[in-house]
C-alpha cells in the first residue's frame, strides 16, 4: 500500500495560499509571489514565467495558452490568449513536416499577452516583482532535472531545425542532469517586458526580431501579427455534475468533449462499479469516444451548438448508445480521411440546442483561484530560437489540417483547435478543487479521469492525480497504465478493447496539478503529478 492511504506523495495543505505546478521551482516563485503580499494573479504569472526557465520544452513565452480565474462573489472569468495562424499562411505551401515543425509551424505567440492581460486587470504587486523569480532563476541559472533531460533528449531533432535552439538547450556534450544552465538573454527579454508592458513584445523591438527571424527562415509569421494580438476575455462553459458546478473553457476551444463525457458517465451508478473496475472503465472509453467524435465533428465550426452538447436530453441519448459488452470503433483523436467500418458517428446535438500542455495552479486566502494550461505544442515547439531573446516559438499549427474536407483545415488568421481544459469545481457556490493536465488529445480523457476520482471516488487531490489512468485512440486501441490490475485489463480486452500495458506510470496520461478547499474549514490542500516533475507547495 502507498505511504499516504492511496497516494505516494502528501497532499500539501495550507491557509494563506497553494501552488501546484510542473516544477518546484515554478512552484516556489508563487508561493515567494503570495508571500510578498501578492494575489493568486500574481502568482500565477510568478509561476507561467518561471516555468519558461525551468521547463523551457513546454512553457515559453513564445507559446499559448488558457486561464481560469474565480474570484470571490461568484465571479467566473476565462482569458484566452490563443495566438492565430499567421495571416500568410497558406495550407498549400506547406508540407506536414513544415507544419509539424520549423518556421511554417508558428502560431502568434500569446502566453506573455495572457500574463500582462491577466496581471493588468486583476494583480496586485508591480509587473516587475511578479517577474523576478523568473528573471532571477535565468540569471543565476537553474540545475537540469532528471525529467528535463529525458525531454531534452526527446526533442534533439526539434532541436535542430535552428542553430539559435541548440546553442541555447544542446551544450557540448549534451544535457546532462545536475548541470547548472543559464538563460541569460531571456532574463534580459523578461527585463524589458517589466519596464515596457506587452507593447514591448508584440509592437516594439522583440516583434521585429520574431518576425525578422521567421521570415528569413522562410516561415509566414509576421510583425503585422504579432502587433494584431489581443487576449480575449470569454465567459466560461460550465455543467451541473449531480450536487456540483464544472466550468471549463468554452467553444472555440474543446473542453465540451470532457464536460460531455462527464454527462454522460452522470447516468451510471460509478461508484456501484467501483473504481477502475472492468464495468467503470469500459463505460468510461465508450463516454471518451462519443464525446471525441462529436469534438471532431463540431469544434472546428462557426456556431459550435454548445447547449446542445451539453444539455442532459443529449447526454441521455448518448447513453442510450453505449453497448454495456462491446467496444465500439473510434476515428480517434484527429481528422483522418480514411473511414474505419463501424465507426462512431458524432451524434446530433442540435436537436438538444434549446435544453440548456504544462498545467498550473495558484489560490490565495481571500478566495481566488487561477488555472492555467499553456504550451508550446510539442517540447520545444517548432524549434526555431529567436537570437538575443532566449524565445523559443511554438509549432501550434502542427494542430491544424492540410485536408481540405477538415473542418480545422488551415486558414490565415484562425485559432488552433486546442485541447487545453483548465477547470474548476464549486459546490453550493464554494470552490472546490482545481484540476487540469498537460497531454494534448489526451486532456480531455485524463481530465474527467482525475474530476470523478475526486467527485465519486471520494479521493483527495493527491490521490485523484496519482491514480493509474487510461487513454484512448483510433480503432479500439487503448493504453492502460500497468497499476491497472491485470484481470481488469483482461476484462476489458474480453469486450473488445485493444489493450497496451504502459509502464507504472507514465507521462502518455498526462501529469496533473490540483488544489482542492476544505469545505468546513477553508484548507487549500495541493497536489502534482510524480509521473513529471511536477510539484506542489501551500503556506
Amino acid at each position: 500500500m502507498p505511504p499516504h492511504r492511496r497516494a505516494y506523495r502528501p497532499t500539501v495543505m495550507g491557509t494563506r495560499g497553494a501552488v501546484a505546478s510542473a516544477h518546484p521551482l515554478a512552484s516556489m516563485a508563487g508561493i515567494q509571489t503570495l508571500l510578498a503580499g501578492g494575489n493568486a494573479v500574481d502568482a500565477a504569472v510568478a509561476v507561467g514565467s518561471t516555468l519558461n526557465v525551468v521547463e523551457p520544452f513546454m512553457s515559453s513565452i513564445g507559446g499559448i495558452g488558457l486561464m481560469l480565474i474565480s474570484r470571490p462573489g461568484g465571479e467566473r472569468h476565462v482569458l484566452d490568449f490563443i495566438g492565430r495562424s499567421p495571416k500568410a499562411a497558406d495550407v498549400t505551401k506547406a508540407t506536414e513536416d513544415e507544419l509539424a515543425g520549423g518556421p511554417k509551424s508558428c502560431a502568434t505567440p500569446g502566453n506573455l499577452g495572457g500574463w500582462l492581460a491577466a496581471h493588468g486587470r486583476f494583480g496586485r504587486l508591480p509587473l516587475a516583482k511578479a517577474l523576478e523569480p523568473a528573471i532571477g532563476h535565468a540569471e543565476r541559472g537553474v540545475p537540469l532535472t532528471f525529467k528535463n533531460v529525458e525531454f531534452f533528449g526527446q526533442a534533439r531533432e526539434t532541436l535542430k531545425r535552428s542553430r539559435e535552439a541548440e546553442r541555447l538547450y544542446w551544450p557540448s556534450g549534451g544535457p546532462r542532469a545536475g548541470a547548472v544552465v543559464t538563460y541569460k538573454e531571456l532574463a534580459g527579454t523578461l527585463r524589458q517586458v517589466a519596464e515596457g508592458g506587452a507593447d514591448v513584445f508584440y509592437r516594439g523591438p522583440i516583434a521585429k526580431a520574431i518576425a525578422r527571424t521567421v521570415r528569413e527562415a522562410g516561415g509566414w509569421l509576421a510583425e503585422e501579427d504579432l502587433a494584431a494580438f489581443t487576449p480575449e476575455w470569454r465567459e466560461p462553459a460550465t455543467i451541473r455534475y449531480r450536487d456540483h458546478d464544472v466550468y471549463s473553457v468554452p467553444p472555440p476551444f474543446s473542453a465540451f468533449q470532457m464536460l460531455e463525457t462527464l454527462n454522460i458517465l452522470e447516468g451510471f451508478d460509478l461508484r456501484a462499479w467501483g473504481h477502475n473496475s472492468v464495468d467503470y472503465l469500459h463505460h468510461l472509453i465508450e463516454a471518451i469516444k462519443l464525446g471525441s467524435a462529436d469534438r471532431l465533428a463540431y469544434a472546428y465550426q462557426d456556431g459550435v451548438p454548445i447547449k446542445g452538447l451539453l444539455s442532459k436530453a443529449y447526454a441521455a441519448s448518448q447513453r442510450a448508445r453505449i453497448d454495456a459488452k462491446r467496444a465500439a470503433v473510434s476515428e480517434g483523436e484527429r481528422h483522418n480521411q480514411e473511414k474505419l467500418a463501424g465507426q462512431i458517428g458524432d451524434g446530433h446535438p442540435a436537436k438538444f440546442e434549446h435544453e440548456q500542455t504544462t498545467h498550473f495552479a495558484c489560490a490565495d486566502a481571500e478566495g481566488t483561484v487561477v488555472s492555467v494550461t499553456q504550451t508550446l505544442g510539442v517540447p520545444f515547439g517548432s524549434g526555431v530560437a529567436v537570437p538575443g531573446t532566449g524565445i523559443v516559438l511554438n509549432n501550434i499549427l502542427k494542430w491544424m489540417d492540410r485536408d481540405p474536407a477538415s473542418p480545422n483545415v488551415l486558414k490565415p488568421g484562425r485559432k488552433a483547435g486546442t485541447m487545453m481544459s483548465p477547470t474548476q469545481v464549486f459546490g453550493d457556490g464554494a470552490f472546490l478543487l482545481s484540476i487540469g493536465t498537460p497531454g494534448s488529445y489526451g486532456i480531455l480523457q485524463t481530465q474527467p479521469q482525475m474530476l470523478l476520482n475526486v467527485l465519486e471516488f471520494e479521493m483527495n487531490v493527491q490521490e485523484a492525480i496519482e491514480a493509474p489512468r487510461v487513454r484512448v485512440y483510433r480503432d479500439r486501441l487503448v493504453d492502460a497504465e500497468a497499476r491497472i490490475a491485470e484481470r481488469t485489463r483482461a476484462g476489458l480486452a474480453e469486450r473488445g478493447h485493444q489493450i497496451n500495458a504502459l509502464d507504472d506510470w507514465s507521462w502518455v496520461v498526462g501529469g496533473g496539478q490540483g488544489i482542492m478547499r476544505d469545505p468546513e474549514s477553508g484548507a487549500l490542500m495541493a497536489g502534482a503529478d510524480p509521473r513529471r516533475d511536477g510539484y506542489a507547495l501551500a503556506v
